[in-house]
């Protein structure tokens, strides 16, 4: 396994339980100025995906019969490295909205700026180009296929439908 794979490994995760402490302290946040959470009963799916994902992506560069990089690994790399970029942008633009749950707050408009000027969830398409460049920089083509394939049944089946609803009670609210 190389370093190369083990760095930006250790990266990905660092990076992923940082966001989570961002999403604590913007949940707390959002409940003082009474937000509620919606959905709560999916999101431990989430994490299993994500953690999935993660240690399918590990056994599978682990395990891999050859060692090394493919031809072609920069393609995939700088498809991650513009999905990062993209996805903090995203961070930016809602600022203290931005979560790894749902809430909606009362009296608060949306957010329309940055790249949710364009697309209502901009950030779950972000995430599948992470899932699937991310495994091809190293070849776990596998990984990639099944973990994205995953993901994006249950963003289009379970999370966008529990974040359009809510979004429509809020909307609803505020009429």
């Amino acid at each position: 396994m190389s370093t190369f794979f083990l760095f930006l490994y250790a990266l990905l995760i660092t990076q992923r339980l940082l966001e989570l402490r961002v999403a604590k302290r913007n949940s707390n946040w959002m409940e003082s100025r009474g937000g509620t959470e919606v959905g709560q009963g999916h999101y431990k799916y989430i994490v299993l995906i994500h953690v999935g994902f993660l240690a399918s992506l590990f056994g599978e560069v682990a395990l891999a019969p050859t060692a090394g990089l493919p031809v072609w690994w920069a393609l995939p790399f700088g498809l991650f490295l513009a999905a990062q970029v993209l996805r903090y942008w995203c961070i930016q633009s809602l600022g203290r909205f931005w979560n790894t749950r749902i809430y909606t707050i009362p009296n608060e408009p949306l957010v329309k700026k940055g790249p949710y000027r364009w697309l209502k969830h901009p950030n779950y398409l972000i995430v599948m180009t992470e899932m699937i460049s991310f495994p091809l920089i190293f070849g776990a083509y596998t990984t990639a296929l099944v973990w994205s394939g995953i993901n994006l049944l249950f963003l289009k089946f379970v999370r966008i439908p529990i974040e359009e609803q809510a979004l429509q009670i809020r909307a609803e609210n505020q009429d």
